[in-house]
């Protein structure tokens, strides 16, 4: 029989990096070392014929500018207009999720999901990001009132965690 190692666990007061979460559909493009182009959704490829929300149109019309974001899988949020909340945006936006490498360059067709707090993880930053939300509303969209919550990626362990303002609930206290 195989050996199957337990995998190593990462330590939880390490970088964290909290973004607003924005409530619009998953996007994804892909560029390969070779040139290639394509254009996803969260669980599937789609092309302009057989598209998501008019990402793959999107994309394909501002190829070139996302070719500089060079060979690899950009992931990030497609919203705004007739997407989830809509935002009160008259248009649609793509909003990259990786703010490490595009915080401070990224091509003009695109935004950068925004960035709400840095640091050692601890649980009162994201409830302090929540209720800041809740206050003054959106950072991608000002104005908009009602934003969808939080996403906490903790850095050592390469993993994404969302906490949203309406289907989340703080834990009762068992007193």
């Amino acid at each position: 029989m195989d050996f199957n190692q337990f995998p190593k666990i990462a330590r939880l007061s390490r970088e964290c990096i909290i973004t607003e979460k924005i409530d619009g559909t998953n996007g994804q493009i892909y560029i390969g070392e070779d040139g290639e182009f394509l254009v996803g959704s969260r669980t599937r490829w789609i092309t302009p014929e057989i598209d998501n929300f008019g990402f793959a149109a999107w994309a394909y019309e501002h190829m070139d500018e996302l070719r500089t974001l060079g060979p690899g899988r950009h992931f990030g949020e497609w919203w705004g207009q007739g997407i989830q909340r809509g935002y009160g945006l008259k248009e649609k936006r793509f909003s990259l999720f990786n703010v490490t490498r595009w915080a401070e360059a990224h091509p003009p067709c695109c935004d950068v999901v925004p960035v709400l707090w840095r640091g050692i993880f601890e649980t009162d930053a994201v409830l302090m990001c929540l209720r800041d939300l809740i206050e003054t509303g959106s950072v991608a969209s000002p104005g908009f009132m009602r934003p969808e919550g939080v996403v906490v990626y903790h850095v050592a362990a390469n993993m994404y965690f969302k906490k949203t303002i309406e289907k989340d609930e703080e834990p009762k206290s068992k007193r």
